[in-house]
């Protein structure tokens, strides 16, 4: 795992061992989830600036210390004054902004209470099961509690804060597990990238994840947001 580490993640788990927090503290105080923290710190991550930032704040530190140089130019946020733009997106667009990104959030009720999860996802776009979503997980962890809910909510979104322009993709429907042995493995074997190297839908929390559960929606809807 040494080796699969960035600078920036090094860097974010001395300071954390040097305050001496555990991930989750740190994770809670940064507003982002454990499983991310961890991917941060030991898998070749390429954080935003925004979520950089947050993480920097938890640990009492800056990005620049985080990054081992000066902050992007041009990153800080301007002043926003009043909201210039809401537009909602159609279907075809709010599939088109699924496709090309990988993580998301389920919102699932667990034996603690309500709980908002990330998770790798991947389209799943084959006859009978057209523009569905399809996700890994442990039949013991958060995101299993899905599985056979009828009012699924799925959520995926994106921010740019440098910009001010953002978008969020919400997704409602059944959650079935995949049960069939051979849709399985096919699902397997062209979820998974040249020469078995997984892909983005391969679940960052490792350990097994033999759990697959599919989300077919009935209601797809997406807003994207243009602040001044």
């Amino acid at each position: 795992m040494e080796n699969h580490r960035t600078d920036v993640g090094r860097r974010i788990a001395l300071r954390r061992e040097q305050l001496g927090l555990d991930r989750g503290a740190v994770a809670e105080k940064a507003g982002v989830a454990p499983e991310y923290l961890r991917y941060l710190e030991e898998r070749p991550a390429s954080p935003s600036y925004a979520s950089l930032t947050r993480v920097a704040r938890a640990l009492d530190t800056t990005v620049a210390e985080l990054s081992g140089g000066p902050p992007p130019s041009g990153t800080a946020p301007p002043e926003v004054s009043h909201r210039e733009g809401l537009r909602t997106l159609d279907e075809d667009t709010c599939w088109e902004l699924l496709a090309e990104h990988s993580v998301g959030r389920v919102a699932v009720a667990t034996d603690g209470g309500p709980a908002i999860v990330p998770v790798n996802y991947a389209l799943d776009d084959r006859a009978p099961h057209r523009r569905a979503l399809v996700y890994r997980t442990a039949p013991d962890a958060a995101p299993a509690h899905a599985v056979d809910a009828d009012e699924l909510a799925f959520e995926v979104d994106h921010l740019d804060e440098a910009q001010r322009v953002g978008w969020s993709v919400l997704l409602v429907g059944p959650a079935r597990p995949v049960t069939d042995l051979d849709e399985i493995q096919s699902l397997t074997e062209r979820l998974t990238g040249p020469e078995g190297e997984p892909d983005a839908s391969e679940p960052w929390a490792g350990g097994e994840r033999d759990l697959w559960v599919r989300l077919t929606p009935h209601r797809v809807t997406g807003r994207r947001v243009t602040l001044a």
